[in-house]
């Protein structure tokens, strides 16, 4: 499998989400053509929303940039074959750093009350 082959520019996921992405990735690349990016980002996200819960966001192609907002522990980009693949989990309300704003702003608040 092409998984094997899969060289891992940056994530912050826990090792098994990233072997499972990468095993993904794999069988994606078996079972459509790599000129086909959108089936193989629709095959990724889908069985992430599905083993992860909903939300996740997959890009797969051969040229593209990118500057996400992520939720902590749920980042990977990586090349495999010809292809590069950035897969996380995003949207509104995610703090740039991980949790969501609220959580960050309590924290913020709690640190200040704690400060005073």
């Amino acid at each position: 499998m092409l998984e094997s082959q899969a060289v891992i520019g940056d994530t912050d996921m826990r090792q098994a989400m990233q072997q499972y992405a990468l095993r993904l990735a794999g069988k994606a690349l078996d079972d459509f053509e790599a000129a086909d990016s959108t089936e193989i980002a629709r095959f990724i996200k889908k069985e992430f929303d599905r083993s992860y819960g909903p939300g996740w966001q997959c890009i797969v192609g051969t040229d593209f940039g990118s500057f996400v907002t992520h939720h902590s522990g749920c980042f990977i980009y990586f090349g495999i074959g010809n292809l590069a693949i950035l897969l996380f989990k995003g949207g509104a309300g995610v703090a740039p750093h991980g949790g969501t704003i609220a959580e960050q702003a309590r924290l913020t608040a709690l640190k200040a009350a704690v400060e005073a």
